[in-house]
């Protein structure tokens, strides 16, 4: 899906409700297939600012403590799949917490396609603070789109803003989702010559083919990302 989805607004169609042997098989794909049981130790939660949290996919019992913490929306990096059981225990435990949740489906390994591009510069917009940010890992897209919001929202020059890419969330810079860093350096080093803004560079100059080609991944690191963390 590459449409940004609001699961608060009336016009997005109800879902079953997990009952069951399904349910089982929910929590089973949640803890087990997507790697819940390390995220239930270590949720790689970090603070990007007063409004915006970065996080890897909460449970829903990560959602019910971040709903006793005052949390008013959740922004979803990996998408809105109805057929995913990941997707719809989060979903479920949103409408019954009270929480917005707003799907905006990206990728690290590909710059962004331009009209996602569009969604991820607007996005912020439409949600309610304070807001908790997820992909799966918190490491690639969650940087990236910790990067934007913290040059786009609250001003900090890109190359600082940056340090959301960064190690210590577990974003390796040399592999294949590298790229991310790729198309921010691309963009600050046109901003030193020309002083274009992001938005003006992402209408007028953004060309994700000829981003992708300039760029080259380091094999080892790709294969760490993709083969031993397994990465999306």
């Amino acid at each position: 899906m590459d449409s940004m989805t609001d699961s608060s607004t009336e016009n997005v169609p109800a879902l079953p409700p997990l009952e069951g042997a399904e349910r089982l098989r929910a929590w089973w794909h949640l803890m087990m297939t997507d790697h819940g049981f390390v995220r239930s130790i270590y949720l790689n939660k970090h603070r990007v600012s007063d409004e915006l949290w970065r996080s890897a996919q909460p449970s829903p019992w990560h959602l019910e403590r971040l709903a006793d913490q005052g949390f008013r929306s959740v922004l979803n990096l990996r998408g809105a799949e109805e057929d995913n059981y990941r997707y719809r225990l989060e979903r479920e435990a949103c409408e019954r917490l009270g929480l917005q949740l707003v799907s905006l489906p990206i990728r690290s390994r590909n710059p962004l396609k331009p009209e996602i591009l569009k969604q991820a510069i607007e996005v912020w917009d439409k949600l309610e603070a304070p807001t908790l940010m997820h992909c799966k890992s918190g490491a690639d897209r969650t940087g990236l789109m910790s990067t934007l919001y913290l040059h786009l929202v609250k001003g900090v020059p890109v190359r600082e803003a940056m340090d959301q890419l960064s190690l210590r969330f577990g974003h390796l810079r040399h592999g294949r989702t590298g790229i991310v860093d790729h198309v921010f350096e691309q963009f600050a080093a046109r901003h030193d010559e020309t002083g274009i803004s992001f938005r003006d560079w992402a209408e007028t100059e953004y060309d994700p083919d000829a981003l992708q080609a300039g760029f080259r991944a380091d094999w080892f690191e790709s294969l760490i990302v993709d083969k031993i963390l397994r990465r999306e």
